[in-house]
């Protein structure tokens, strides 16, 4: 924690400063209304995206990895190392390709 190392902040107009237990309150009481108003940011990124995908205009991203030829190098024997070697990916993706058919 930033009080452990001595650090501070101070505000000066209006004057207000992290130092001591008023200060230590005025970082939680900050530090809640942020995590609130990401919360509020998420939702309507939420909404967003439904309402985009219901008028058929959020597809998602583009697919990175050609997925014919990751089912293609697995049915010739190569390992899932092997492959994400060749179509330049994680070896996860290539398990999560797989895995989806």
């Amino acid at each position: 924690m930033l009080t452990q190392r001595g650090a501070f902040v101070t505000v000066l107009d209006p004057h207000v400063s992290t130092r001591g237990e008023m200060g230590h309150m005025i970082i939680t009481v900050l530090g809640m209304v942020a995590q609130m108003e990401r919360r509020f940011i998420k939702e309507r990124q939420k909404d967003g995206i439904e309402r985009a995908k219901a008028g058929g205009v959020y597809k998602g991203g583009a697919p990175r990895v050609d997925r014919a030829t990751v089912v293609a190098l697995d049915r010739a024997g190569h390992g899932a190392a092997a492959i994400a070697q060749a179509v330049k990916c994680s070896r996860m993706q290539v398990y999560r390709i797989l895995k989806a058919g």
